[in-house]
């Protein structure tokens, strides 16, 4: 596995108009303590990322669109010849907003839609209106013919909607449709009597593979459940089938679950440059140390690209060059960023011999 960043989120503010239960950066309407850098940074970052390699970079945060130079930051990455995205809650988009995504030649834009109802998507981003605000951001796009995906974060307050979720999604002109299975950081640690056990985590993840086998339109994915690639092998040899997964033009294109610091990572509000979205330990500021120094060089990295050091079960598994386990989650849980994935009850072939 050759070790490139080919896609990285980057936090360019981490103000935001919802307060979700949810929220990875613990987003605010005022970030004092996390102030937007300058436009002149932002080229910066921009231009030391093109100099050393050419990844998916996903305008994130908080709500991107609060900030008024989102756009021309979008606009120059594009003229360095990166591919750009945009990652929105959907509530501020207007037809201005799609003009500008247009011209500013955004690839991809996510939103996300955790619910099947207003009543469930608003009580999870904690504001009503956000599910109206969402689907009038869709239309838009649609009418603007701007491809966009949808991303839904699931526990046990909305696992029962998955199904309908996906049929809503599948209706409403989505490129794809990731299902995010929630890793417990920022806000997500108040809610962690809501994570879904082990014996719905596999209920949902063979849900997901008896549909994605059938599905020929829409492009689907879980994300941080990164032993999904386990059970497609698994239930493919067991069906003597030769089922072939698709991926998005605008992914990693990786075929290994846990990806955070070999392919991806998360460029945050402060220039900290994070293994995933969802793993908050710091490789290395980027504003002080560059993409390149940091990324082959930051003892964290290093070690989540080293696989003979991981534990317990994951270091024995057949399978850790397929899944590896989701590395944020097992920090979350643990405080072991190498430790075995704790929502994975599959055990290794060599200590079922025993």
């Amino acid at each position: 596995m050759e070790f490139i960043p080919k896609w990285i989120a980057w936090e360019i503010t981490r103000r935001c108009n919802l307060n979700c239960v949810h929220c990875r950066s613990s987003s605010e309407l005022i970030a004092e303590k996390h102030p937007d850098f300058s436009f002149e940074k932002a080229k910066g970052v921009l231009d030391d990322i093109a100099s050393y390699a050419s990844p998916v970079v996903v305008l994130s945060g908080g709500e991107p669109l609060m900030r008024d130079d989102v756009f021309d930051i979008a606009r120059y990455g594009t003229e360095k010849g990166l591919r750009m995205c945009l990652a929105t809650n959907g509530t501020l988009v207007t037809k201005e907003t799609c003009a500008n995504i247009r011209d500013a030649d955004i690839k991809m834009v996510s939103l996300s839609i955790d619910g099947a109802s207003a009543e469930t998507h608003d009580n999870f981003r904690n504001q009503e209106g956000a599910f109206a605000g969402t689907m009038e951001a869709i239309r838009l796009f649609n009418e603007h013919k701007i491809p966009f995906l949808v991303n839904s974060s699931f526990t046990l307050r909305n696992r029962r909607e998955i199904p309908d979720i996906y049929k809503l999604v599948k209706g409403l002109g989505a490129t794809a449709w990731y299902m995010f299975m929630i890793v417990p950081t920022g806000r997500g640690e108040d809610i962690m009597e809501e994570l879904i056990p082990e014996d719905i985590y596999d209920e949902i993840l063979d849900w997901h593979y008896q549909v994605e086998k059938q599905e020929d339109e829409l492009l689907m994915r879980p994300t941080c459940a990164p032993h999904y690639y386990r059970t497609v092998r698994q239930k493919a040899k067991e069906e003597g089938s030769n089922f072939q997964r698709r991926n998005l033009k605008f992914s990693t294109g990786g075929s290994k679950g846990c990806l955070a610091g070999q392919l991806i990572c998360l460029i945050d509000v402060d220039g900290e440059v994070l293994p995933c979205s969802y793993f908050p330990k710091s490789a290395g500021n980027i504003f002080q140390l560059g993409i390149k120094e940091i990324w082959e060089n930051s003892k964290l990295l290093l070690s989540l690209r080293d696989f003979k050091s991981y534990k317990d079960n994951c270091g024995k598994c057949e399978y850790l060059k397929v899944c590896g386990g989701c590395r944020a989650r097992a920090y979350a849980v643990s405080g072991d960023y190498l430790a075995q994935e704790p929502y994975c009850n599959y055990v290794p072939l060599r200590l079922q011999q025993k």
